[in-house]
């Protein structure tokens, strides 16, 4: 008897080189509100391991974690950490993670040990269906195992003035991957966020960038929150520490919007 195929989790990575435009907070609570529907994996591949403690892992606490798989030492089952989230796991960012970019240049296949590690481990995997990896800010080799381990990225991009120039580079970046390394890498989307909408710039920005991108932008935009901002430091995403807030509906409505165009993408392939 055949053995039946393990349907393959969906690897999206969360990038852009651009600190501080909420990367890492659309990583915790997209995760949080898909973790609703569907089996959740969250890497953590950010030095600064802000995914980790806003999940309510704290830097004393982390033990092994991503730099132990992309070097090696340990297994993906040994790795996996439980969240307060049903249905959502991290695998969280260890304090060495800080200097596996120095490491990695001399390992054989630098670019591709996160993808290696996944494909080879995927018993570790089992259930899961949607993979999301949040990307240092910065485009150097662990983004580049992000972007090569996945299927697509999305790209979060604050809406103020240099945007457009951010969010062109991630895209140079994603075509030079494809190109080179990952041939089926996708631009998932872009979803603006921070915005503010008693703010004109806001406002122009998002026209600037749908004009640009079209339908690759989310119709769902992230609101500049105080709530969102207050989260981090008691270890919960925005959804579990205020889940009336305005922030905290936005990131359910993109879970859906995702899952959305996740089944019309099916579909037409069908």
């Amino acid at each position: 008897m055949p053995a039946i195929e393990r349907a393959q989790p969906r690897i999206i990575a969360l990038a852009n080189q651009k600190g501080g435009v909420g990367k890492t907070t659309t990583a915790i609570n997209l995760g949080t509100a898909l973790a609703a529907k569907r089996k959740v994996l969250l890497i953590d591949l950010d030095p600064q391991g802000n995914a980790s403690t806003g999940l309510g892992i704290s830097r004393q606490d982390r033990g092994a974690g991503s730099y132990a798989l992309l070097t090696g030492e340990r297994r993906l089952a040994d790795l996996l950490r439980p969240t307060r989230i049903p249905n959502l796991t991290i695998l969280p960012a260890d304090p060495e993670l800080a200097g596996a970019e120095i490491e990695l240049v001399g390992i054989e296949h630098r670019e591709r040990r996160l993808r290696d590690a996944l494909e080879a481990q995927a018993e570790a995997l089992a259930g899961t269906e949607i993979i999301l990896i949040d990307c240092p800010p910065s485009l150097g080799l662990l983004t580049l195992n992000a972007l090569v381990a996945s299927h697509s990225v999305l790209v979060p991009l604050q809406t103020e003035f240099f945007a457009l120039e951010g969010v062109s580079q991630i895209t140079r970046t994603i075509e030079r991957v494809r190109r080179s390394l990952n041939p089926a890498l996708d631009l998932e989307g872009i979803v603006l966020t921070m915005f503010d909408r008693r703010n004109n710039l806001s406002e122009l920005v998002a026209a600037d960038v749908r004009a640009f991108f079209g339908d690759k932008v989310y119709s769902t935009v992230i609101p500049r929150n105080v709530r969102i901002s207050e989260a981090p430091s008691h270890g919960l995403p925005v959804i579990l520490y205020d889940h009336r807030s305005a922030g905290a509906q936005a990131y359910v409505d993109l879970a859906a919007e995702l899952l959305r165009r996740e089944r019309k993408a099916r579909k037409s392939a069908a």
